[in-house]
C-alpha cells in the first residue's frame, strides 16, 4: 500500500530539517520538501542535497520570483499598503505565494497534507493555512509546533540538535545567532533573542554586522544619486530610461537603496494573534518604490478617487498582514485599486542620500496638474474665478453656523 505523501514547506535550517525526519517518523509518510525561490539568494545553496539527505523523496525549488514581484509585490504597492504606518509587509506578502504553490504541488502529487514549521504564536501560521483554505480546502495541515508531543520533545534547541545527531541530518549545530531572520526579494526581517528588549538598540555600532541589505545612513555615500522611474498604470516599467521587468525593478532597486542606507524600520507591531512583537526590517528597494509611486499618484491620481483608496490603506494593508490575500474582500478591493491606477503614468524623479528618498520632479503625458489654473498670477485660461470660492465658503460654513447656533442657546 501506498505511503501518504506531505508536502512540506523546507528552508534548510534546523527547525525544518527536524521536522521533515519528524514527519517521516511519526506519519510514516513519504516527504516531498518544498522550497520557493523568492530572492534568499545564498540561502538556497545546497538545499537539494540537504533535503534529500533529512529523508525527502522529492524536493522541489521552484523559481518564483519573476511571479512573487509581478503578482504580488506590484499589485500590493498600487495600494500603497502600509501596515501601521511603518511596515511595507514584505513577510506577509510572501506567505500567500508560498502556500498557493505548495498546494499546487501537493495536488499534483496526490498528496493528502502540507506541513510548515511555523509556530503557533506567530502570523505565518495564519497566513499559510488561510491561504490553503482558500485554495484547497480538501488538503490537510500539519503544524507541528503546535502538537503537544512535538513541543514536548523538542522543548529548546538542544533537543533538536540532538535529534539531528542522532538522525544524520545534516545540520550544522554551532551557535546560533541571538536573532532569527527572514529574507527575500522585498526584504528581509530580524526578531527575536535581543530584539526582544525594545530598549535595545538595533542602529547602534555593535549591531551594523546584523544588517543584510543596507549599510547605515551614517556610512552610506557623502554624494546623493539621482533615480528615474518610468510608471504606466501605477507599476513601475522602467530605471533611468531602461525598461525592466517586475523583479528587475526590485533587484535594481533593492542595490540602488541599500547603497545609499535606504529602508530600515524598527517597530513594535501587534500580531493577528493578539500579542505585540518587535521586529528590525530592511526593505531598501519596496521604500524607494512605495515613495516614488506616490509622487506619480499626486500627479495624476483624482482627489476623490486618492481619498477613496488612501481611506481603505489601512483595511487593505490589514488583510494583507493577517493572511486574506485569497480572501474575497481583498479582490474586491483590488479591482478597486486597479481602476484607481490607470492613469497614474509618466516619470518621478528622486533622490537618495543617507536613508533618505527626496522628491526631486515629477512628470506625465496623463498630469492632473495645470500650472496655468494653479498659478498665483493672472490665470490666461479664466478657469477658475476666485469671486465663486466666496459661496463656496458661504455654504460649507452653513452647517458650522448652524451648530454654533444651536451651541449658544444651551448656554442661555
Amino acid at each position: 500500500m501506498a505511503k501518504d505523501k506531505i508536502v512540506l514547506a523546507y528552508s534548510g535550517g534546523l527547525d525544518t530539517s527536524v521536522i521533515l525526519a519528524w514527519l517521516k517518523e511519526t506519519y510514516d509518510a513519504e516527504i516531498i520538501a518544498f522550497t520557493a525561490d523568492i530572492g534568499q539568494q545564498d540561502e538556497l545553496d545546497g538545499l537539494e542535497e540537504k533535503a534529500l539527505k533529512t529523508g525527502a523523496s522529492k524536493v522541489y525549488i521552484d523559481d518564483l520570483r519573476e511571479e512573487f514581484a509581478r503578482d504580488f509585490i506590484f499589485p500590493m504597492f498600487q495600494s500603497g499598503a502600509l501596515y501601521e504606518g511603518q511596515y511595507l509587509l514584505g513577510t506577509s506578502i510572501a506567505r500567500p505565494l508560498i502556500a498557493k504553490r505548495m498546494v499546487e504541488i501537493a495536488r499534483a502529487e496526490g498528496a493528502t497534507a502540507i506541513a510548515h514549521g511555523a509556530t503557533g504564536k506567530g502570523n505565518d501560521q495564519v497566513r499559510f493555512e488561510l491561504t490553503a483554505a482558500a485554495l484547497a480546502p480538501e488538503i490537510g495541515v500539519i503544524a507541528p509546533w503546535r502538537l503537544e508531543s512535538f513541543r514536548e520533545q523538542f522543548p529548546g534547541r538542544a533537543e533538536m540538535i540532538a535529534y539531528a545527531e542522532k538522525h544524520g541530518i545534516p545540520v550544522q549545530a554551532t551557535a546560533s545567532k541571538p536573532y532569527s531572520t527572514d529574507r527575500n526579494l522585498l526584504h528581509i526581517s530580524f526578531e527575536s533573542g535581543m530584539l526582544e528588549d525594545p530598549w535595545f538598540d538595533a542602529s547602534a555600532e555593535s549591531c551594523k554586522e546584523m544588517y543584510v541589505l543596507s549599510v547605515s545612513p551614517e556610512d552610506a555615500p557623502d554624494a546623493p544619486e539621482y533615480l528615474e522611474l518610468e510608471f504606466e498604470a501605477g507599476n513601475c516599467v522602467g530605471l533611468n530610461g531602461q525598461a525592466m521587468t517586475p523583479l528587475q525593478v526590485m533587484e535594481t532597486l533593492n542595490e540602488l537603496g541599500g547603497k545609499h542606507g535606504i529602508g530600515r524600520v524598527d517597530m513594535v507591531e501587534n500580531r493577528f494573534v493578539g500579542m505585540k512583537s518587535r521586529g528590525v526590517y530592511e526593505t531598501p528597494g519596496g521604500t524607494i518604490l512605495f515613495q516614488a509611486h506616490r509622487q506619480m499618484e499626486s500627479l495624476t491620481m483624482d482627489r476623490d478617487v486618492m481619498h477613496l483608496r488612501d481611506s481603505l490603506i489601512s483595511k487593505y494593508s490589514t488583510l494583507v498582514y493577517n493572511g486574506f490575500w485569497f480572501a474575497p474582500e481583498r479582490l474586491a478591493l483590488q479591482a478597486l485599486v486597479t481602476e484607481s491606477q490607470k492613469n497614474v503614468t509618466g516619470t518621478v524623479r528622486v533622490k537618495l542620500y543617507k536613508g533618505n528618498v527626496i522628491a526631486a520632479g515629477v512628470k506625465s503625458p496623463v498630469s492632473l496638474y495645470n500650472p496655468d489654473i494653479a498659478t498665483m498670477e493672472a490665470d490666461p485660461t479664466q478657469a477658475y474665478n476666485q469671486a465663486d470660492a466666496a459661496g463656496f465658503i458661504s455654504l460649507n460654513a452653513l452647517r458650522l453656523k448652524v451648530a454654533s447656533g444651536v451651541e449658544q442657546n444651551k448656554r442661555k
